[in-house]
């Protein structure tokens, strides 16, 4: 067609429809990825900060290692607002929001809230203990699933993921995606749903 000869012949005319194409895949997935969350009732986020989502939603009870004998589960933590982790050694996202998150454990760590920090390496413990030595973590306790059952089981669709669990550990926000936990706006919100009974 003349129309598109047209713009194939004026310069940046062919570079221009491959970006505007690839935009529009990348907008139809990440619409995919909403919609499917939805579908499941996963809570969305109220705004870009920590949200709190006024329908609890239930979530799977899973089995996880921590630094004792004992195997693990969030029930362990109930009574506590919860910013559970999702993550990997091998994932460079994650890797990067690590030290944010131990910052957040130092600040915010108590009787009241706890990051759990939740790697799904199947190398298991050794390789999660190895990480935080070598990037000098220190306020997180180490947990591993090195199974990774958990992610199916959380509806885990890429890591880092983050939920925020209330203190009867049902799910009140989620995020996927890396984010600088540390940041001041980000705390104060975490310690305002921390303090929430």
């Amino acid at each position: 067609m003349a129309g598109e000869e047209e713009v194939s012949e004026r310069p940046g005319g062919r570079g221009l429809r491959l970006g505007l194409t690839i935009l529009g895949l990348a907008l139809a997935v990440a619409g995919g990825v909403v919609a499917y969350l939805a579908l499941r009732g996963v809570a969305l986020p109220e705004s870009s900060l920590i949200g709190w989502a006024s329908t609890a939603q239930p979530v799977a009870e899973v089995q996880f290692l921590g630094a004792g004998p004992r195997s693990r589960t969030l029930a362990d933590f109930r009574g506590k607002v919860v910013l559970l982790n999702i993550w990997a050694t091998w994932c460079a996202p994650c890797r990067e929001e690590m030290p944010a998150l131990d910052r957040l454990q130092q600040a915010l760590g108590g009787p009241d809230f706890e990051v759990v920090a939740l790697s799904i390496d199947s190398g298991g413990m050794d390789a999660v203990r190895r990480f935080y030595d070598e990037i000098g973590i220190r306020a997180l306790a180490p947990y591993v699933d090195p199974s990774m059952r958990a992610g199916a089981a959380l509806r885990i669709v890429g890591v880092p993921t983050t939920l925020l669990l209330d203190r009867e550990g049902a799910e009140r926000w989620r995020k996927t995606g890396p984010e600088k936990w540390d940041a001041p706006e980000i705390v104060e919100a975490l310690r305002s749903h921390a303090g929430r009974r």
